[in-house]
């Protein structure tokens, strides 16, 4: 396995720090099932004339490189099932195991270690030769993969800037928590949030986020006045995924802990959160970047004023050189990126 952004290992990698990898990836490949190369000899072996099993094979090509089925599942658009399924089917006409299953999931076997590079290089550069084909015919699309949160609430608003910017250039957004591999995936930039150690690839610093509180103006209204963070607690609380930001905060602060920081809903993205707390439904502690707009436009309201400084930030991650953060219109893409932040800081 190669490197990984954030938290997987790939040398073209890159992942939320956040959120759970779910749903499908942008520019996935669809294979064909079967295309006839060779013929299976009776005992397994096989022979010219019979039929390669393609899908099979990038499963087991898929669930190497993740090290899950359920990883493989979400890069193939597919259920885990089918995975397992396509594995079993190429196991069974090849008879000999490609996996061995420990208790932390299913490591290559012996004979799966053999042949693991060959077809991961195959697969790679049959997704390179269409990429390839792509530009040939002149398409000129950035492909940019970002979380739901950030392309939502503010990469998707300002797009038109660029648009009006560079009008030969058609920006495709994938606002999705999904790992994606930047060569095979044919995707540009990915804008994630973490601590921008991605090796082999290159990290370009944005902006570094603080957590705010806030709430409906309709909600706040119903009690009095919150001059301090313990009055929050008057409130219901909105949770992350993993209830821990709202104790994380009063600890940060030098406040006592309560059981009720870490009781309310639990919502695993900023855009949910966000949602819950417009509809009134309790106090959100979120990204300033993420509800900025919200705020200006009188949606939802700063609770206090006591933004909560985080290690993490946001880093444009491209391939570097030429391949990537060197082509001219990613360039032009972090150039506007970074302008577009400053003015974003400045504000």
């Amino acid at each position: 396995m190669s490197a990984a952004v954030a938290v997987e290992p790939s040398s073209t990698s890159c992942a939320p720090a956040r959120q759970p990898s779910t749903g499908p990836i942008c520019c996935a490949l669809r294979w064909p099932v079967d295309v006839p190369t060779a013929r299976q000899h009776r005992h397994g072996r096989m022979e010219m004339g019979a039929v390669l099993p393609l899908l099979a094979l990038r499963a087991f090509v898929e669930t190497s490189r993740h090290g899950s089925l359920t990883a493989a599942a979400e890069v193939m658009g597919v259920t885990p099932g089918a995975v397992s399924q396509q594995l079993k089917q190429l196991q069974e006409r090849l008879g000999v195991s490609l996996f061995d299953r420990t208790r932390h999931g299913v490591v290559l076997s012996a004979a799966g270690s053999r042949v693991y590079p060959e077809l991961r290089q195959a697969f790679d550069q049959i997704a390179s030769s269409l990429h390839a084909l792509e530009a040939w015919q002149g398409r000129s699309t950035l492909r940019i993969s970002a979380a739901p949160s950030f392309a939502a609430h503010w990469l998707a608003p300002r797009l038109a800037d660029f648009s009006a910017r560079h009008p030969g250039i058609d920006v495709q957004l994938d606002a999705s928590p999904a790992l994606v591999d930047l060569r095979r995936d044919g995707v540009d930039i990915a804008i994630r949030h973490g601590l921008g150690q991605y090796p082999g690839l290159h990290a370009e610093h944005l902006l570094a986020p603080a957590l705010l509180p806030v709430a409906s103006p309709a909600l706040l209204a119903t009690v009095p006045t919150i001059t301090r963070v313990q009055h929050c607690l008057r409130l219901p609380l909105l949770q992350d995924s993993e209830r821990s930001d709202w104790r994380l905060w009063f600890q940060a602060l030098g406040l006592p802990q309560d059981a009720r920081l870490q009781r309310g809903p639990a919502f695993d993205d900023d855009l949910l959160l966000i949602r819950a707390a417009a509809a009134g439904q309790g106090i959100a502690l979120v990204r300033d970047i993420h509800v900025a707009d919200e705020v200006a436009s009188g949606r939802l309201q700063v609770v206090l004023q006591q933004p909560w400084p985080q290690s993490f930030a946001y880093y444009a991650v491209t391939r570097p050189g030429s391949e990537g953060s060197d082509r001219p219109m990613v360039a032009a893409f972090l150039a506007w990126l970074q302008d577009t932040m400053s003015t974003a800081r400045a504000a």
